[in-house]
């Protein structure tokens, strides 16, 4: 039997509404055993952390760069203090989501672009001083992030390297960028994407790279894989766009594992290993380790 976790999916989303109790359900009925739910923004902090302890998961606290252009310099403040008051909760175990959105045409410009690099790297300041992983946000920036990650983890005064542990969440980027994020101490995040097959340089990512730097989320109800994907012409003809949500998360690794020719449980047992790496404090839960097969 394989056992999955999904380390990236926002149960608190509108989209799943007072729905999340049984979307959860539904996920754990698919073995799905852990989900991992980062925050988007200072409002939802709280949401996330009651949803991890109402559903058995863990969270992540975060301002996610799409939610900038509203946020506060204040909410820096209150992320820095949430932190710590949480900060022996076993259930948060990242600062995320945070990162650079190059996608979204206003936040490549001026001032917003300059915002988002500010809270990107204050944030990463918050992880190091907490001692947290981090969950970053890749769209069409991983170079930009690659850099922040570099310059903030410049040896201190004890000489070594700052050693990042943590996810770069929905990667999409060259062999290039995905080695230099697995050098800098952090997994990849694979998810509905992969599914396409004319996500052809994504997919040979997925097959290519080592096993041991994979891990697997849903983003749901976002990125949602092939088979729940409508089309503009058939949204306009009235089919409703489906929502991904964690339960469709063993499909996508089944396909994640035929790609790469191993078994389901094989790359259930490798990326739940990996996501015990990125996210240590997820060993917590043993139930994870021993679902998993793990020893």
């Amino acid at each position: 039997m394989a056992y999955w976790i999904d380390t990236h999916c926002h149960l608190d989303a509108a989209e799943f509404g007072d729905q999340a109790p049984a979307v959860r359900a539904l996920a754990a009925a698919h073995h799905v055993v852990h989900c991992v739910l980062p925050a988007v923004e200072r409002a939802n902090f709280e949401t996330v952390r009651q949803l991890a302890h109402a559903g058995g998961d863990s969270y992540a606290l975060g301002i996610h760069p799409l939610y900038v252009a509203q946020a506060l310099i204040s909410d820096l403040q209150a992320l820095d203090d949430a932190l710590k008051r949480y900060r022996d909760d076993p259930r948060l175990v990242a600062v995320g989501e945070i990162g650079l959105d190059f996608f979204v045409p206003a936040l490549c410009e001026s001032p917003l672009r300059e915002r988002q690099e500010f809270f990107y790297r204050a944030q990463l300041q918050l992880a190091r001083q907490h001692g947290l992983p981090v969950i970053l946000h890749v769209r069409r920036s991983a170079d930009r992030l690659i850099k922040g990650l570099r310059d903030l983890g410049r040896p201190g005064r004890e000489g070594e390297p700052f050693k990042w542990q943590g996810i770069a969440h929905a990667f999409n980027g060259s062999a290039q960028q995905a080695q230099a994020f697995i050098h800098l101490g952090l997994k990849l995040g694979f998810g509905g994407a992969l599914t396409y097959a004319r996500a052809q340089q994504l997919r040979r990512l997925a097959t290519t790279l080592p096993l041991s730097s994979l891990v697997l989320e849903t983003d749901a109800p976002d990125m949602p894989p092939h088979w729940i994907y409508q089309t503009a012409a058939q949204r306009e003809a009235g089919a409703p766009q489906g929502r991904n949500q964690p339960a469709e998360l063993p499909r996508i690794g089944a396909e994640l594992a035929s790609l790469r020719g191993i078994s389901a449980q094989a790359l259930a047992q490798a990326t739940t290993q990996n996501a015990l790496a990125a996210l240590p404090k997820l060993a917590a839960w043993q139930e994870l380790v021993h679902g998993a097969g793990l020893p």
